[in-house]
């Protein structure tokens, strides 16, 4: 299915993960945004498309949240990260928050009740928080 959205996800402190991205199967709009405390490009965003034809990946620094929008039935995405998933430090910024503006290509058909919960980014919010 077609318009499945996943995100904006990320791990906290002091488990936070570094990720590559590859869709090895279908097509997915991908977004980085970058949530790192110092950073120059604190708060943008970011925007590619992989698919299995392209084979592009993208990697994912510490700090930056992740999310994706299925753009065909069908579609694989392979995960390779640093660390082990602690679901205690999983969070997560909402995929519409206004803050970011983020132009997804098409409006999602289906969202996780875990990922509708996440709450508009705050500034003063540190990672590890």
């Amino acid at each position: 299915m077609d318009g499945i959205l996943r995100g904006m996800h990320y791990q906290a402190a002091p488990d936070e993960e570094t990720k590559l991205v590859r869709c090895t199967r279908g097509a997915a709009h991908h977004v980085l945004v970058d949530l790192r405390p110092g950073s120059a490009t604190r708060g943008q965003w970011t925007s590619a498309e992989l698919n299995a034809d392209n084979r592009h990946a993208l990697y994912i620094p510490k700090g930056v949240a992740h999310g994706f929008l299925t753009l065909c039935d069908a579609t694989e995405i392979y995960y390779q990260m640093s660390t082990d998933y602690v679901a205690e430090r999983a969070r997560g910024v909402r995929w519409d928050d206004p803050r970011f503006a983020i132009a997804w290509p098409l409006a999602p058909a289906v969202l996780s009740d875990k990922d509708r919960a996440h709450r508009d980014f705050d500034p003063a919010w540190h990672l590890g928080s």
